[in-house]
């Protein structure tokens, strides 16, 4: 179906696994209401990005269209699980090299831009210095994505701005639980992040991957606090909320298979993202502490991504000698990339061990599975603050008590136990995860979000023909939009 709209999205995500697989779900969802989606980056992030991505085929989206371009390449040397600091530090010379994406992107605008009515640009907020030439362009408007939760991006502007009290007591209480910065975030990637507050001079608008039904509270905070635009909506959860298991063998990766022979809620996942490398002997611990807690689990077992994931070799991982033959049938080990979101939605799983990246906890979110809270760098600990303290679906892993570069294997044992043994926190995490599920559906909060940004950014100027034989008004844009059946989102198969 032609686009009548006159309205391009061009996306450009930041160049790091967790921000690439947001924006290119992002791109499935507005790609559904007929606009045509464009996505910069490079050869090898985009490549990275469709190869792993869970849930739909992106090369089936024949209106999402791929732009790929050649950056140089920095010297990037590969993960060290030894490293004081848990940040992956050998990726921020990638992240430096983003910036050369601008000129590109800005030649790719100039092409489209005469074409179209209106151009909107989503961007990652830590792009901002790549898409400033949106300023250039009369009918160009830039959004700002923000990939953490919402609970996550206001701490950092409450904490930016003293920690003033607010008047909601216990979300000020909660806030006050936030860990420090302190050994998270290197200082270069906080000075690359103070950079890109450029994107403030050209804001038309904030989009986050977040769910009123989960932390409106701060939702509504940010609305209020937030620089730039006052314009914004939650539009998450960006994947999709269910998962149709095609039961071809074929098709099927073999760790659904072996789900398949587990009982409801008697597995536990353990995965621990693409920018975590963990030293040897935190590895062995966390062996010892699955193997003593005696409950059935799959472990993907990755080392964190290179720069460019595609060449030279990936570290194996050792295990303790004999370990997999005596944890058979009880425990599956993972090397390559796994389904997580696929794991996550099968019956059998009933608890995840998590970094707290937010594309894992919003997907364990999405899927009703409670979280073992490990988190490591970056957002992870304010994303696990958000999911032990302030909706309650998880436990943390660890605590002060613990060595912070070294988690016990005794430590890891009694958390499997307490959050698998946990009726009570399941049903607390498969009640939020159904009202998430019902959120996208027609009328729901999120699936409201996403019609009225569409409906923001079709919207005619001054009665503008959008061919011609139609003329939309603002409110016949979004009575359109709120009755229009081309917003598809998958079914949900309950657990």
């Amino acid at each position: 179906m032609e686009d009548k709209s006159g309205v391009v999205v061009v996306m450009v995500p930041f160049l790091a696994q967790g921000h690439l697989n947001q924006l290119l779900h992002l791109s499935r969802l507005l790609s559904a209401y007929n606009l045509p989606i464009h996505i910069v980056g490079t050869t090898t992030h985009n490549r990275q990005a469709k190869l792993r991505v869970h849930g739909w085929d992106p090369i089936s989206a024949a209106n999402i269209h791929y732009h790929e371009y050649q950056i140089p390449q920095f010297e990037s040397p590969p993960p060290d699980p030894n490293e004081s600091t848990k940040f992956p530090t050998h990726l921020i010379s990638s992240f430096k090299a983003s910036s050369h994406l601008r000129e590109p992107f800005t030649e790719l605008l100039a092409t489209i831009s005469p074409t179209a009515r209106r151009v909107i640009v989503v961007h990652d907020y830590l792009m901002s210095i790549v898409v400033q030439d949106v300023v250039s362009f009369e009918n160009t408007e830039a959004f700002v994505f923000h990939g953490a939760s919402a609970f996550t991006t206001f701490s950092y502007i409450w904490e930016g701005k003293g920690k003033p009290c607010l008047d909601d007591v216990e979300s000020y209480m909660h806030l006050m639980k936030i860990p420090t910065l302190e050994g998270v975030i290197p200082a270069e990637v906080l000075e690359i992040a103070v950079t890109n507050n450029i994107c403030h001079k050209f804001n038309s608008g904030n989009i986050y991957d977040a769910c009123k039904v989960i932390d409106h509270k701060f939702i509504d905070f940010l609305a209020e606090g937030v620089c730039g635009s006052s314009k914004q909506w939650a539009m998450g959860p960006f994947n999709p909320v269910a998962i149709i298991d095609d039961e071809n063998p074929s098709k099927r990766h073999k760790v659904l298979e072996w789900l398949d022979k587990h009982a409801k809620d008697s597995v536990i996942y353990v995965s621990f993202g693409t920018t975590t490398s963990f030293s040897e002997e935190q590895i062995q611990e966390l062996a010892i502490g699955l193997e003593n807690s005696e409950q059935n689990f799959v472990w993907a077992l990755r080392d964190a991504d290179k720069a460019d994931i595609f060449v030279g070799e990936v570290r194996r991982i050792e295990l303790p000698k004999g370990f997999e033959e005596r944890v058979e049938g009880r425990g599956l080990v993972v090397r390559e990339w796994a389904p997580q979101l696929e794991i996550l939605a099968h019956p059998a799983t009933g608890g995840f061990m998590t970094h707290c990246g937010w594309n894992s906890s919003m997907e364990s979110i999405t899927m009703g599975v409670p979280m073992a809270a490990w988190p490591i760098h970056s957002d992870q600990p304010r994303n696990a603050t958000l999911i032990t303290e302030v909706i309650k679906t998880g436990i943390g892993v660890w605590d002060q008590e613990d060595d912070h570069e070294l988690v016990s294997s005794s430590r890891i044992e009694k958390s499997i136990r307490k959050l698998m043994g946990s009726d009570e926190m399941r049903k607390r995490a498969g009640k939020l995860g159904e009202d998430v599920r019902r959120s996208v559906e027609k009328g729901g909060v999120t699936r409201m979000e996403i019609d009225s940004f569409v409906a923001h950014i079709i919207r005619p100027s001054a009665m503008v023909p959008i061919d011609t034989n139609c003329y939309l008004s603002a409110t016949s844009a979004y009575e359109y939009l709120t009755n229009s059946s081309t917003f598809i989102p998958i079914p949900y198969q309950s657990k």
